[in-house]
């Protein structure tokens, strides 16, 4: 659902110059499959093994209890992200400039709290109003 959210906010933020990168654990072959399916107007990329999760300190490892929710679900994360790890980022958002600065970050360890697409947009709106030092 946030995928297709953002994807409906996608000529707004392409309007402030700005794009969307989404990176996610799992495997190139079903982050392409989701990007056709959902007919994403975005690139998504693969952070293998959770790697650069890692660095920016985003990752967790699933608890025993919520796996066996997984499993019932139908989930296979050790098939979809190549390791058996129950590793999982946290779900995060950075607005990073054209000098590779972060302006903006947004993670909250509970996966049901993300920032709205609207929040995004209306910080885009704010930077690109500072002058071009700032």
């Amino acid at each position: 659902m946030e995928l297709e959210a953002l994807n409906e906010a996608l000529p707004q933020i392409k309007a402030l110059e700005a794009s969307i990168v989404v990176i996610t654990p799992q495997l190139e072959q079903f982050s392409k499959d989701m990007r056709e399916k959902l007919k994403l107007g975005f690139d998504i990329l693969s952070d293998r093994g959770n790697q650069t999760a890692s660095r920016f300190g985003l990752t967790f490892v699933l608890p025993e209890d919520l796996r066996g929710v997984y499993r019932k679900f139908g989930i296979d994360l050790a098939r979809s992200n190549g390791d058996d790890s129950w590793a999982l980022p946290m779900p995060a958002r950075f607005i990073i400039d054209r000098q590779g600065m972060i302006r903006s970050a947004a993670a909250d360890p509970d996966y049901t709290i993300r920032p709205e697409p609207d929040e995004t947009v209306e910080t885009l709106r704010k930077l690109a109003s500072l002058p071009a030092s700032a």
